[in-house]
């Protein structure tokens, strides 16, 4: 009887071989899909910026219609959602939280009006927060 439990104590676990081979295959794995995933993440912040700053630049579209101007570059975006002192036809708030004049980065959205032939422009730096750049460090902008 004792030769019998030895055997199937020994048949129970697994060998350093099995377990090396199965390291080996997680980390291939894990190389492969790691890269991809991060990829896909950060392409995504640059969607949610683009996005974000269509729904900024809708809500700076409405306080124009409301206050017939819009905001100064002094005033920057704050107006969207606090009314300005001296201000009768403010009809806000334009946006629901304040956080929404962050990018996906957590940096203040860049706002110019007038900015050159357009009447405003507003804008985020990327990932890297520099002017410039590629990929996820690229500037997105829009402007009316």
């Amino acid at each position: 009887m004792n030769r019998g439990s030895s055997r199937r104590e020994r048949d129970a676990g697994f060998t350093l071989m099995e377990m090396l081979v199965v390291l080996v295959v997680i980390a291939l794995i894990a190389a492969v899909a790691i890269p991809q995933v991060m990829r896909m993440l950060e392409s995504a912040k640059t969607r949610a910026a683009r996005i974000q700053l269509h729904t900024v630049s809708q809500a700076v579209n409405f306080y124009q219609l409301d206050n017939d101007a819009f905001p100064t570059t002094a005033e920057g975006l704050a107006v969207l959602v606090d009314a300005p002192a001296d201000s009768e036809t403010w009809a806000g708030p334009y946006l629901r939280r304040a956080e929404q004049m962050k990018d996906p980065w957590g940096r203040p959205l860049i706002y110019r009006s007038p900015a050159g032939d357009k009447p405003f422009s507003l804008k985020t730096l990327g990932a890297d927060g520099r002017a410039g750049g590629t990929g996820e460090d690229r500037d997105v902008e829009v402007g009316e």
